[in-house]
C-alpha cells in the first residue's frame, strides 16, 4: 500500500502536469509578432541586394521565430516617377521585393519617403508589393484604402494592423481620387480602429512615422497620441521614424514603443543611429500578453546583425512599468 506521502508526490506531480499542459495550451492560442523600424531598399542596401547579398540574413533567426513579421518600408519600389524636392529621395528596384517577401509578412507605407518620386511611383510600389505578394498598409491607391485595416490570421487570432504618418511632407497624403499614405488624425485613427473590431479584429496595432529625428525621448504631441489610442481600445502603440530608438512604457498594462529605430539603413551620421529594435508582441485573443526587444547594431552598409549585449525594454500584460530584456 501506498503512503500518504507517495499519493502527495503523486497528487504535486498531476498538478504540475497540469500547469504545463496548461501553459502549452495557451502558447498555441498565442501569436508572435516581430516589428522592425525603417527599412531602406535604395543606397548600400539596394546595390547590395543587387550583388545577391541579403541584409537580412544576420537576423533572420529573429525575424523567422515569429509568427508574422512587420516592418516600415522607407521608400517607393519603382522604376517610374520624378523625385520631389526634398533633402533626400529615396526609390528602390522592384528586384529587391522577392527577398523583402522572403522575410517579412507585411510591410507598413505610412511614412515621409513613400511619395519620393511622386505619385506615379507611389501607384507602382502598391502594384509591384500586389504582384512580389508583400501585404501592405498605412497606404492605398485613395484615401479608404490607405485607412483599411490590414488583418492577418493566425491560429484563430485576428490581428488588424494600421499606418499612419505625420512627418512632413502632408502632400504624400492619400485623397478620396488620389493615392498616398494615412495621415495621424486622432480622430481618424479612432475610427479605423473601431472599423477593425467590427472586421472581426481580436487585436489591433497602430504603427505610426512621428516624432524628431535624432531625438532619444519622445515628445509630448507622442505621448498624448499614444496615450489617447490606448484609451480607444490599441493593444499596443509601436512607432518609428526618429533613426533612434526612443524607449517604451507601459500606460494601462498596454506596451508603447515610441521608436524602434533604423534597420535596414545605412545613413548612419550618429552613433545612436546605428542602434535599432526589433519588437517582439505575443498576443492572445484578448490582446498584448508579453512584449520584448532586442537590439541590434548597423553596419555601415546597412545591415542590421544582433546585439545581446545592448539592454532594451520589456515588460507583459497589466504591468505598470518596463524592465530590462
Amino acid at each position: 500500500m501506498s503512503s500518504p506521502s507517495s499519493w502527495a508526490a503523486l497528487v504535486l506531480l498531476a498538478s504540475f502536469a497540469l500547469i504545463d499542459c496548461d501553459a502549452r495550451e495557451r502558447e498555441r492560442e498565442s501569436v508572435t509578432l516581430a516589428f522592425v523600424g525603417d527599412i531602406l531598399l535604395d543606397s548600400a542596401p539596394g546595390r547590395n541586394i543587387s550583388r545577391a547579398e541579403d541584409p537580412f540574413a544576420p537576423t533572420a533567426a529573429l525575424l523567422k521565430g515569429a509568427d508574422l513579421s512587420i516592418g516600415n518600408l522607407e521608400c517607393p519600389v519603382a522604376t517610374s516617377g520624378a523625385a520631389v524636392a526634398k533633402v533626400y529621395t529615396f526609390r528602390a528596384a522592384p528586384s529587391t521585393l522577392p527577398l523583402l517577401g522572403r522575410h517579412f509578412d507585411a510591410v507598413s507605407l505610412a511614412n515621409n519617403h513613400s511619395g519620393d518620386y511622386g505619385p506615379e511611383a507611389f501607384r507602382e510600389t502598391l502594384e509591384q508589393l500586389t504582384a512580389a505578394r508583400v501585404p501592405y498598409f498605412g497606404g492605398g491607391h485613395d484615401l479608404r484604402e490607405a485607412h483599411a485595416p490590414l488583418l492577418l490570421e493566425k491560429r484563430g487570432i485576428k490581428v488588424a494592423l494600421l499606418g499612419y504618418d505625420e512627418y512632413h511632407p502632408r502632400s504624400f497624403e492619400a485623397a478620396p481620387d488620389h493615392p498616398g499614405v494615412a495621415w495621424a488624425e486622432e480622430e481618424q485613427i479612432i475610427l479605423d480602429m473601431v472599423r477593425a473590431r467590427r472586421a472581426g479584429a481580436n487585436v489591433v496595432l497602430p504603427f505610426l512615422h512621428w516624432g524628431w529625428e535624432n531625438e532619444p525621448q519622445p515628445s509630448a504631441r507622442q505621448r498624448e497620441l499614444a496615450h489617447a489610442l490606448i484609451d480607444a481600445g490599441a493593444d499596443a502603440v509601436i512607432g518609428s521614424h526618429p533613426h533612434v530608438t526612443q524607449g517604451a512604457e507601459m500606460y494601462r498594462g498596454k506596451p508603447i514603443v515610441y521608436s524602434l529605430g533604423n534597420f535596414v539603413f545605412d545613413l548612419l551620421d550618429r552613433p545612436q543611429n546605428a542602434i535599432g529594435w526589433i519588437l517582439e508582441l505575443v498576443v492572445d485573443r484578448h490582446g498584448v500578453t508579453r512584449f520584448s526587444t532586442r537590439a541590434v547594431r548597423i553596419d555601415e552598409q546597412g545591415t542590421p546583425a544582433p546585439a545581446p549585449e545592448i539592454a532594451t525594454p520589456c515588460g507583459v500584460r497589466g504591468a505598470r512599468g518596463v524592465s530590462p530584456c
